[in-house]
């Protein structure tokens, strides 16, 4: 009698998560269409009309404000790393924001992107693709997912310091994820972290999305096939080559990292004084939304039971 009452507890605890999951992935798979591309090229805005926002600027404190205001609406937890970056122009304050959604599980996706801009001598860059629209898709995300069920806990992490101070290099760049990479490996946490979705320059009229190839080739893969199934193989048609961006930190650790960038040459704007709000479109913004929150689907299959109901799973089948 004993014996049949472990396996009914252990089975209906089983039954729980395997349900629990499927609810999840039911809402992901709903949560693209409630992707909005127009609420975030508002955010976008609101970002560009800051002007530009290098590391330690007054202008990048108020877009922290306005990102974690945002967050908080949302109703994530918000958690700020603050550290100080040795730079070849000296020393600069720098905080990571990190939007905390948990799910049944402790397993943590990291999707990421980066808030600041270049610190560029002579030009008024204000960086609306390159640093406002990875920190605007970023805001939708955590919107549209902090209505929906997940099994998954999300970590909604928008990097400073990801461009160089002076000239791009191993030691001048990538500050705010080499810091949380380093960070979170000292703390004995990076092995939490199943997964890194990197967007970056996600905004442009013409979208053409990388095939990057210092990304994981199984998370790659899973990416490019979401935008062929929505539709959207045109936008991921960038080519293949590597770029070294805030996904490398992690991927040097052993952690999946897949970076969705477009950098095709016809982006004569890029670091330039043009990359204003008219090279930017709100369904660009959406196109590459959907596809990340498609591919969180995927993810939540992937990782979805904890360890914990795949032992009892287990016991039960055992006892059978």
């Amino acid at each position: 009698m004993r014996q049949s009452v472990a396996v009914s507890a252990a089975t209906a605890v089983v039954i729980a998560l395997v349900v629990t999951h499927f609810r999840a992935k039911s809402d992901l798979t709903r949560a693209g269409e409630s992707f909005d591309g127009a609420r975030a090229f508002k955010d976008l805005e609101q970002l560009v009309a800051l002007g530009p926002r290098p590391p330690g600027s007054p202008a990048l404190e108020r877009a922290r404000e306005y990102i974690t205001a945002q967050l908080e609406t949302g109703g994530l937890e918000v958690q700020r790393d603050p550290f100080t970056a040795s730079t070849p122009v000296g020393r600069i304050p720098m905080v990571n924001i990190v939007g905390v959604l948990s799910g049944t599980s402790s397993k943590v996706v990291i999707v990421a992107g980066h808030y600041d801009t270049a610190r560029l001598e002579g030009m008024a860059f204000v960086g609306a693709n390159d640093g406002g629209s990875s920190a605007a898709e970023l805001l939708e995300l955590a919107r549209v997912l902090s209505k929906h069920r997940h099994v998954l806990t999300y970590w909604l992490v928008f990097f400073d310091g990801e461009e160089a101070l002076e000239h791009w290099s191993k030691t001048d760049s990538l500050y705010g994820s080499r810091h949380l990479a380093e960070e979170l490996a000292t703390a004995g946490r990076l092995a939490q972290v199943r997964a890194l979705i990197l967007v970056d320059m996600v905004a442009g009229r013409q979208l053409h999305i990388l095939e990057e190839s210092n990304s994981t080739p199984w998370l790659r893969e899973i990416v490019l096939k979401k935008a062929r199934q929505l539709g959207y193989a045109s936008s991921f048609d960038g080519g293949q080559f590597p770029v070294e961006d805030d996904h490398l930190p992690f991927v040097q650790k052993g952690v999946s990292a897949v970076d969705i960038i477009d950098l095709a040459p016809f982006q004569a704007y890029h670091h330039t004084a043009q990359d204003t709000l008219d090279k930017c479109s709100p369904d660009s913004l959406a196109i590459v939304g959907r596809v990340v929150l498609a591919t969180l689907e995927d993810l939540e299959g992937k990782f979805g039971l904890d360890s914990t109901g795949m032992r009892q799973q287990q016991a039960a089948g055992g006892q059978r």
